[in-house]
């Protein structure tokens, strides 16, 4: 009886599932295959490499290393700073306020993103912004600073990387079992000695994940940096918009689906490495 009645929660936890996967499938499955199949085809149906070969030739390479080094740039302010938050914050009291407000806050300004987020740091740092026109009359130069550059997108990226990464490491920092300092402390070791053997080892992996995961998310943000920009950076998002709206070349559809197969890869890549990275951290976590 036991064992029927196991199997029979299985069959009904896997009925619960279906709806999920179909989700996944409509929404990620067909537009993936679809990217894929594309990107291997010409404008009549035929069969090509063409796409790809345009795809890693200037000017969409020099997109993808840019893509990639405001990714990884940002990610890494994002860690950085988003782990000093979340660990000053883990030293409060459980269900203090200190902990909700940051949790809460760090909920919303992760997903605020797209035209609002655009338009907020242009009223705000923009060349005719709030904070510009008082830093300007501070006696501040502000001439070398534009919002619509290379820094101004990495500063809109880091606003939001930094909540994201507030609460993607903070379930690890609280993994850290405070018995496990006194058992150093016990043992003579310092505080220096206990996060430089264990809970910095311990950290690495759910770090170097949420690092990944800030990557991935960076690298495919595309309404801020569109509505920020104008496609002044090449990103490769704007790239991929531009030809499937006919912007730079009318029927270089299937180029796009080239540039969106290797934005497939490359953040499939950096999403394996988080699970896998997330894989380590929950053996500890339990």
């Amino acid at each position: 009886m036991a064992d029927r009645a196991s199997g029979m929660r299985r069959r009904l936890d896997l009925l619960g599932l279906l709806p999920f996967l179909a989700y996944v499938l409509v929404f990620l499955g067909v537009p993936a295959v679809a990217v894929a199949v594309g990107a291997f085809q010409t404008d009549t149906g035929n069969w090509t490499l063409a796409n790809l070969t345009a795809a890693v030739g200037d000017p969409y390479l020099n997109a993808f290393v840019v893509s990639i080094e405001t990714s990884a740039l940002t990610a890494v302010i994002g860690a950085v700073v988003g782990l000093a938050i979340a660990f000053a914050v883990s030293a409060s009291p459980a269900g203090g306020v200190l902990r909700q407000v940051v949790s809460t806050a760090s909920g919303v300004l992760a997903y605020f993103a797209g035209v609002p987020l655009a338009f907020a740091f242009i009223a705000t740092v923009g060349s005719q912004g709030i904070v510009t026109k008082w830093l300007v009359s501070l006696g501040v130069d502000m001439s070398g600073f534009s919002l619509f550059g290379f820094l101004g997108i990495t500063l809109v990226y880091v606003y939001f990387q930094v909540p994201l990464m507030v609460l993607v490491i903070f379930p690890a920092l609280e993994g850290l079992r405070p018995q496990w300092q006194e058992a150093a402390a016990n043992l003579g070791a310092t505080r220096w000695q206990y996060w430089r053997t264990v809970g910095g080892p311990l950290l690495l992996p759910p770090f170097l994940g949420a690092l990944m995961l800030l990557f991935a998310n960076a690298f495919a943000a595309y309404a801020t940096a569109a509505a920020l920009t104008n496609g002044v950076i090449p990103l490769v998002p704007i790239q991929i918009a531009s030809l499937m709206s006919g912007n730079v070349a009318v029927g270089q559809e299937n180029l796009g689906n080239a540039l969106g197969l290797g934005m497939i890869l490359i953040v499939g890549l950096a999403l394996a490495g988080y699970a896998l990275m997330q894989r380590r951290t929950a053996r500890w976590l339990r």
